[in-house]
């Protein structure tokens, strides 16, 4: 025989971070990779190249135990190569998927976005249009996706909550179940009592009687009042073991000796249509199954007066050779039903249990004219005490599933739920404000820079005359700005009017050996 030796489930976990981890490296390394491979060629292609990708590989490696690491390897990286661009968004992301607090983050863009001011300003000498590129490109590039990663790592956890919330629910409900299965048996085992108790009682005053009987030896006597004593002390212990059940559960709906019959008739003087069909065969069935058939029909018709009223009522009790079947259907209400507070189903789950230890089926639901159904099986033969012993053990002790750890309240799983939702709304609502919100910060900061003593009013344009020299041109702003350079044109300034938040060039003067030669606004 060969014996096939399958990999741990960790192992495969790994194994598949490990070509996620791959297939991300190939897509961030793909725009680098193929910059690189184009001509022309230098001798230090290669070495960048290969740099440049194990700069990337590390980063991919970083992203699972440090998310921060990775975006600010791909920023450094930008420095040497602009293709590191299209890394930062990828990064961005998955360090807002994986991170699970807020704070470092915002202080790894904060330290970013001062380097980055402090080395193009000062050190480069790059113009505010340049830092206002660089500052957005890390807004949109870094931030947003940041943002969006955060917000999919909240919709997760929203998830994860629901789940344990509906887990937390389901298994209170299986504990509401697996209760009214207890307290049924315990009501079970109460009734059992009684009529065993009553049994016993009468079998120990007969004894008693045959103890005293004149003409009896002594030898039967003293066996006589053996089995007295003996079943005396089976009552009390039966008392002692079972009769605690009842003051747990109540005392004994059914009167003694009620019959089903009984029960249609007391229906009946309360003003209820019942009709009853119980063939000769039923009169006479075991305790276990004539105490499921009287709770079944008291059940029905107890609901029936409660959810219709009005409505007539058929029972019937047919056997069939080692079967019984109770049925018990009632009409829609005439008038509609009372008002009530909705029904748990707690009746229907105690009636189940006790046909299902009584060794029957039940089965209950409404019909399609509005009316209701309830249909048992039950044995018509006593069931040995082995049989009733599997019935008995047949259920499920409790409905907890280990596998899924120790049990979560519901008023818990609710918060916890609640927590989610009130995080991913906050979430979603960061996500789509601050990145205007840095936007406006960004322009309000660039505006001032780029517009300080460059600003030409619409008027001192008019009043500019063309052929005067620049010298006695009046209201020409102290600075001017950087020309550009897809209209840039030798000998002549540009000035802006002032429009947010680019501060473009809007008007555009030329001069000839120091003379104004031409004005004119700037499409």
């Amino acid at each position: 025989m060969r014996i096939l030796d399958y990999p741990p489930p960790g192992w495969l976990t790994r194994r598949r971070r490990l070509l996620l981890d791959v297939l991300l490296w190939a897509v961030v390394a793909a725009p680098v990779g193929y910059a690189e491979a184009s001509p022309p060629y230098t001798r230090y292609t290669l070495p960048l190249l290969v740099g440049k990708l194990l700069l990337l590989g590390v980063a991919v490696v970083a992203s699972r135990r440090q998310p921060l690491v990775a975006p600010v390897l791909a920023v450094l990286g930008s420095l040497v190569d602009g293709n590191f661009v299209f890394a930062i968004p990828v990064f961005s992301y998955l360090a807002g998927r994986r991170s699970v607090t807020v704070g470092p983050a915002i202080m790894v863009f904060v330290l970013i976005t001062a380097g980055g001011t402090a080395l193009n300003l000062g050190l480069l000498g790059a113009g505010a249009a340049t830092w206002f590129l660089l500052a957005s490109v890390l807004l949109f590039a870094a931030v947003f996706p940041w943002l969006v990663g955060r917000y999919r790592r909240q919709q997760q956890e929203l998830t994860d909550a629901g789940r344990r919330h509906v887990d937390a629910l389901t298994r209170e409900q299986r504990g509401e179940a697996e209760r009214i299965r207890l307290r049924e048996r315990a009501r079970i085992a109460g009734e059992m009592h009684d009529s065993l108790g009553h049994d016993l009682s009468l079998i120990a005053l007969r004894a008693a009687a045959l103890e005293v009987a004149a003409d009896l030896d002594d030898r039967h006597r003293a066996a006589a009042g053996e089995l007295r004593a003996s079943v005396s002390a089976a009552t009390e212990r039966l008392h002692e073991i079972i009769g605690v059940l009842r003051e747990e559960a109540g005392a004994s709906l059914r009167p003694s000796g009620e019959t089903v019959a009984d029960l249609v008739d007391g229906a009946r003087e309360a003003g209820m249509a019942v009709r009853l069909d119980a063939a000769p065969a039923v009169a006479n069935l075991p305790a276990m199954t004539g105490h499921a058939a009287h709770r079944i029909v008291r059940e029905a018709l107890t609901n029936a007066a409660r959810y219709a009223p009005g409505a007539p009522v058929d029972v019937r009790l047919t056997r069939d050779g080692d079967r019984v079947e109770v049925t018990v259907v009632n009409d829609a209400p005439p008038a509609g039903p009372l008002p009530a507070p909705p029904s748990q189903g707690s009746g229907l789950l105690a009636l189940a249990e006790r046909v299902r230890l009584a060794g029957g089926t039940l089965d209950a639901g409404h019909r399609a004219d509005g009316g209701f159904a309830l249909r048992a099986v039950l044995p018509a033969t006593a069931a040995s005490p082995e049989t009733i012993g599997s019935v008995a053990e047949g259920g499920p002790a409790s409905w907890s599933d280990e596998r899924q750890g120790p049990a979560e309240r519901p008023v818990d799983a609710e918060r916890r739920l609640h927590d989610a939702r009130r995080r991913v709304r906050r979430s979603l609502l960061v996500a789509l404000v601050a990145p205007v919100g840095f936007a406006l910060v960004l322009s309000f900061v660039y505006y001032p820079v780029a517009t300080a003593g460059t600003v030409l009013d619409r008027a001192t344009f008019d009043q500019l005359r063309v052929g005067a020299a620049r010298s006695e041109l009046v209201g020409l702003p102290r600075r001017q700005l950087e020309r550009p350079t897809a209209v840039d044109l030798a000998g002549c300034e540009y000035y802006t009017d002032g429009n947010f938040p680019l501060a473009a060039p809007t008007w555009r003067l030329c001069f000839t050996d120091g003379r104004l030669v031409s004005k004119e606004r700037i499409a």
